[in-house]
């Protein structure tokens, strides 16, 4: 089976519609959104309406301020007209989001999400199955569904709850109860092979799971352009990029992996002394090579497929940056057929 490539519905919900027709033209097979500036649920709803086939997914949706029935809801909505095309991808943000932006409790977040995961999944068994809703877990409790509130049985089934997770506790929940893996655009090849990977092993194995049955998506930055003036601008886009996720504590294991650990204290310190823009000046092309996949439009494809080839399920490719779509599509294309059966 070929990799589904996933690109990113950055727009808001004004130019959502639009958008996502434009992404499916180019040949994405499936859209993301992020929990950014605005709701990440919204432009689905238009791009299942606009673009309707396409894969539709939230990249991620932040669990913790959001009961877990809420959530439900709303995924058993968009799975239905989707028409069985949609994922729902959750992440539990770090302490400081959590604490000061959403003003929520942040509690041990790993066994919070495996709980709040596992509730889910009672909540659509009873919907789907008729199975009486009795969860009661250490976070979360959902023991009444009267007829009234009860959606019942979605005839596209029940949508595929993915995780981001990038620690290994995290991601070995990810393995045990989640349908699949969303792995942070932060990453590199040595923290992938050595750690994420054998951290979903361990938990699709404590949950006597099998691999085939668990989907990994890979978030992929690329750097690329068709001029040496759009190379350029990708490269000082990214290079800020990866300032960005350097500074922050949660991200020091990709770092460390390739060497790159000292960096973070100073990066951390700038982060907090509000100096965003130096924090890309500490980016070297060593590192921007370890965690983008820097190449000419026309060597994009295979590099992708040479780094995550033998691994990943789904690929999204993250690309913050403007650049033509005629480049992209080109790119797409080199993608498919370079999977395509001899």
């Amino acid at each position: 089976m070929s990799i589904k490539i996933d690109g990113p519905l950055y727009a808001r919900l004004g130019e959502a519609a639009e958008a996502a027709r434009r992404l499916a033209s180019l040949g994405y097979d499936g859209v993301y959104t992020l929990e950014g500036s605005s709701d990440p649920f919204l432009p689905l709803l238009l791009a299942a309406e606009h673009a309707p086939g396409i894969d539709i997914a939230t990249g991620i949706a932040v669990a913790f301020p959001r009961n877990p029935l809420h959530l439900a809801y709303q995924a058993w909505d968009l799975q239905q007209y989707s028409r069985g095309h949609f994922l729902l991808g959750l992440g539990s943000q770090v302490k400081a989001h959590i604490e000061k932006r959403f003003g929520v409790e942040f509690s041990p977040p790993a066994a919070r999400m495996r709980d709040y995961i596992l509730a889910l999944k009672a909540i659509f068994a009873c919907w789907q199955d008729g199975v009486p809703l009795a969860y009661q877990g250490r976070f979360y409790r959902h023991t009444l569904m009267t007829p009234m509130f009860n959606p019942g049985p979605n005839p596209y089934g029940v949508p595929p709850v993915l995780l981001g997770a990038l620690g290994p506790r995290m991601t070995e929940v990810a393995g045990e109860v989640a349908d699949g893996l969303i792995v942070h655009p932060f990453n590199n090849l040595r923290f992938l092979h050595e750690q994420a990977l054998p951290a979903v092993q361990r938990g699709l194995a404590s949950a006597g799971r099998r691999r085939e049955a668990f989907t990994l998506q890979i978030n992929a930055i690329v750097v690329t352009g068709v001029t040496d003036q759009q190379r350029a601008a990708a490269r000082a886009a990214v290079r800020s990029l990866l300032g960005f996720y350097a500074s922050t504590p949660a991200y020091l294991p990709p770092m460390a992996a390739m060497g790159f650990g000292d960096l973070q204290p100073e990066l951390n310190r700038l982060s907090k002394s509000g100096d965003w823009e130096a924090l890309g000046e500490h980016i070297d092309d060593d590192f921007m090579e370890a965690f983008a996949v820097t190449a000419h439009p026309g060597d994009v494809a295979a590099s992708l497929l040479a780094r995550y080839g033998d691994c990943a399920d789904r690929l999204a490719i993250y690309a913050p940056y403007d650049a033509p779509d005629a480049m992209w599509r080109e790119i797409l294309q080199d993608l498919k057929r370079l999977q395509a059966p001899c």
